[in-house]
């Protein structure tokens, strides 16, 4: 636009420049989970501690897997024994679930309890880490993993009331055994290749070692036994 002339017969021009209005961008909504954010630190933590055992284990290796930040860490476990403390509470609620819901019959209890060992090998390597770190002395959470147990007791000494197993054998030494069937094989995966030449991860030695539970669970009651493939 030309505006008024000056005196040297020039003109002076003006533009116009829109004016900028500021856009008010709305802000991002966060909503915070508590308890999600809760379950992605002690996801990280069993991955992180049944990797490196508790020495080992660093709670900043930890915040990176849960992606949060220390800080955020430290607001929901004070520190790394929480932490491990945290896994340990989890693993006992989980694990008294599954036992209301193993099978009542040894056999399929046996299998049943082999497969949730295959999908929970992070377990038994951080029980691993605390055996190595702690020998026989106490442990985190004893009172209530002896408590966990002592349940297990009970219900074995039930099913040896049922005439289910021989009542002759001690409960103790049998919970023993049966731990010993259910997690040495996951638990020492070079032993099981060198014995029978699969993986462990096999999902062939693992159906493998499914039926043989079954059976042998089957040959300690006394129950006439089948040979793979035939009829009893």
């Amino acid at each position: 636009m030309l505006d008024r002339k000056y005196p040297n017969g020039y003109y002076r021009l003006i533009r116009f420049m829109p004016t900028a209005s500021r856009v008010r961008r709305a802000a991002p909504s966060h909503t915070r989970d508590p308890q999600r954010t809760r379950d992605r630190i002690l996801a990280a933590a069993l991955a992180e501690f049944s990797a490196e055992g508790f020495a080992g284990a660093r709670v900043a290796r930890i915040a990176r897997r849960a992606r949060v930040n220390k800080r955020m860490l430290y607001h929901y476990f004070g520190n790394k024994e929480d932490l491990f403390r945290g896994i340990f509470d989890r693993k006992l609620v989980e694990r008294s679930g599954w036992l209301a819901d193993a099978p009542a019959d040894l056999g399929a209890s046996l299998a049943y309890w082999f497969q949730m060992a295959c999908e929970d090998s992070d377990w038994i390597r951080l029980i691993q880490w605390e055996a190595l770190g702690m020998g026989d002395g106490p442990v985190i959470r004893e009172s209530e993993r002896r408590a966990a147990f002592a349940q297990a007791l009970v219900d074995l000494r039930a099913r040896q009331a049922r005439g289910l197993i021989p009542a002759d054998l001690d409960a103790g030494h049998l919970l023993l055994a049966i731990m010993g069937l259910v997690a040495f094989p996951l638990a020492f995966p070079q032993q099981t290749r060198m014995v029978t030449g699969r993986s462990a991860a096999d999902p062939v030695f693992r159906a493998e070692r499914a039926a043989f539970l079954r059976r042998f669970a089957a040959a300690l009651s006394g129950a006439r036994v089948a040979p793979a493939g035939g009829v009893a």
